[in-house]
């Protein structure tokens, strides 16, 4: 397992690509985004689901983390039978959500990757993007990182995503 964390727009999913290119066999690539993208639209509209504010700050309720529980739940199951898995993640919660993940993926073999990109080099690829709300990059840029612990980190404000995965891949056992 490969755990990916980094604020948005720091180059996560470009360097999960990246990774895929570079291992010496297939890893499967699942982004905190993939769960979004199931959950129903409804879920985006009540105080339970998601909610993501016009300035880019999440809040998310009982029923989010119920199904992110189960979606953490079902990654670790995919790495147990046997899939190299790497997870692009957003610990909103920082430590408490590695926490959360270290307690799900308990006797596999985790790298935990910091996806670091200064705040305005992030904002500007958020504007470029244009499928975000226009501040959660900033707003997440340095808070996912406090007080988690890294196995490596990248920094991907001035280096390609493939430079960053190849770092990673070099910490690959």
């Amino acid at each position: 397992m490969i755990v990916l964390n980094g604020g948005s727009s720091a180059g996560k999913s470009s360097m999960a690509r990246s990774l895929q290119a570079v291992l010496p066999e297939p890893w499967l690539s699942i982004s905190i985004d993939d769960l979004v993208d199931a959950m129903p639209a409804a879920m985006q509209a009540v105080d339970t689901g998601i909610e993501i504010t016009s300035d880019g700050e999440v809040n998310v309720g009982p029923d989010f983390r119920r199904l992110q529980l189960a979606w953490r739940e079902g990654i670790a199951a995919m790495a147990r039978a046997g899939a190299p898995v790497i997870v692009d993640d957003v610990f909103l919660g920082g430590p408490s959500s590695q926490k959360e993940w270290r307690e799900v993926l308990s006797g596999l073999d985790v790298l935990w990757v910091g996806v670091r990109c200064d705040s305005a080099v992030a904002a500007e690829r958020e504007l470029a993007r244009q499928d975000r709300p226009q501040g959660m990059a900033e707003l997440q840029a340095e808070v996912v990182h406090q007080g988690v612990r890294y196995d490596v980190e990248v920094d991907t404000t001035h280096a390609a995503a493939l430079e960053c995965a190849r770092t990673v891949a070099a910490h690959v056992r």
